[in-house]
């Protein structure tokens, strides 16, 4: 049996949250997942003993209140989370959000899907085949994740 996996996400796009969340189900992922509408309150959890131990979170970059890349520095700061895999799961296709979040500590960057279908493959792929992601940096040129 699979074990029961912790997984994160912020992203302040409610439909988003709610497609995101309806692919775990579909895919049967064993966890649960918790979900926040922006970075704020991401790390409000993060530095909460509720965090426990998550093992991924996949995090947009653009959110209202904090970003995902403050967001992802100040993670990356933290002990406890230095090593979780952190997804960037956003619609920027930006060469240099895609090289700060590299930078920072990222593991992986998902331009996100346009459609469910996609949006389960990546899912998919992440949790299945991906998963554990390596906590040893990835080569720059395998960061960008495409479906």
């Amino acid at each position: 049996m699979e074990p029961s996996l912790f997984i994160l996400l912020a992203d302040d796009d409610a439909d988003d949250r709610e497609f995101f969340s309806e692919a775990l189900q579909e895919i049967s992922v064993n966890g649960s997942v918790a979900l926040f509408r922006d970075g704020r309150e991401l790390m409000e959890f993060i530095d909460s003993e509720a965090a426990g131990s998550p093992h991924i979170l996949f995090m947009d970059l653009n959110m209202p209140c904090k970003g995902g890349l403050e967001c992802l520095q100040e993670i990356r700061q933290k002990a406890q989370f230095a090593q979780m895999p952190i997804a960037i799961y956003s619609t920027s296709s930006s060469e240099r959000d895609i090289d700060l979040t590299y930078q920072h500590g990222a593991t992986v960057y998902i331009k996100k899907p346009n459609d469910f279908g996609k949006l389960k493959k990546m899912i998919h792929h992440i949790m299945r085949e991906k998963w554990p992601l390596q906590n040893s940096p990835v080569p720059r040129d395998q960061f960008v994740l495409t479906v």
